[in-house]
C-alpha cells in the first residue's frame, strides 16, 4: 500500500499603507502687472512679471505678523526699476545695498512726474492680497524700465532714489526692457500670494 501524503503550508502577507506625514509651506509670491499707454490712452504694451520676494522682506513681514504687538505699516511704496547700469535683481537685495539694479524717476531715466506711488491695498482672501487699484505713472522723459520694486517699514519713504526703509519685492520683464516716452502712462497692479 502506497500512502500519500500532502503537506499543508499556510501563507500570510501584509501591507501596511499609511500617509507620509502632513506638509504644508507658505512661500511668498508676488506678480506686477504692467499697462503702458500712450497719450491718447491707446495700448502699447501689457506684461507680467513674477517677481522675487527678498529675504530682507519676508524677514519683516514674519517679524510683524506673528510677533508684534503694535505695528503701523509706513507704505508700501513703489517704484521703477531703470535699465542704466542694470544687471540683476537678487532675493539678498536690500534698500541700502542692491547693486545689480538702480531706481528710474529720479537720478535715472525714465522720470515721472510726482513721488514714488503709495500701495492701497483690498482685503487679503484666499491667501493673496491685490492693490485695490493700478498704481499711475505719468511719464514725463523717454527711457528705458526694467521693472518695478515694493519697499515698506520703518524709514520706507515715497521719495525717489531714498534707500530707507524694507525691500519686500523687485521684479523685471522676462521677455525684455520696455521704452517708454513722454507722455505715456505706466499702470502697474501688484499682487501677493503665501
Amino acid at each position: 500500500m502506497t500512502e500519500e501524503t500532502a503537506q499543508a503550508r499556510e501563507c500570510n502577507d501584509a501591507c501596511v499603507i499609511r500617509g507620509s506625514g502632513l506638509s504644508e509651506q507658505a512661500e511668498a509670491h508676488g506678480r506686477y502687472v504692467f499697462e503702458c499707454r500712450d497719450a491718447d490712452g491707446k495700448l502699447k504694451w501689457r506684461e507680467t512679471i513674477d517677481n522675487i520676494v527678498c529675504t530682507v522682506g519676508k524677514n519683516l513681514m514674519l517679524d510683524t505678523a506673528l510677533a508684534g504687538s503694535a505695528y503701523t505699516v509706513v507704505g508700501p511704496f513703489m517704484g521703477l526699476i531703470s535699465s542704466v547700469s542694470f544687471t540683476a535683481v537678487a532675493v539678498g537685495d536690500t534698500m541700502t545695498s542692491h547693486t545689480g539694479w538702480l531706481e528710474g524717476g529720479g537720478t535715472n531715466a525714465p522720470a515721472y512726474s510726482g513721488n514714488r506711488k503709495t500701495a492701497v491695498w483690498s482685503a487679503a482672501t484666499a491667501g493673496s492680497k491685490t492693490l485695490s487699484a493700478a498704481l499711475v505713472y505719468a511719464i514725463t522723459s523717454s527711457g528705458t524700465i526694467k521693472g518695478a520694486f515694493l519697499v515698506y517699514g520703518t524709514g520706507a519713504s515715497a521719495t525717489k532714489d531714498d534707500t530707507g526703509g524694507t525691500l519686500w519685492s523687485a521684479g523685471t520683464f522676462a521677455t525684455g526692457d520696455k521704452a517708454v516716452v513722454n507722455g505715456d502712462s505706466l499702470n502697474v497692479s501688484y499682487s501677493t500670494s503665501l
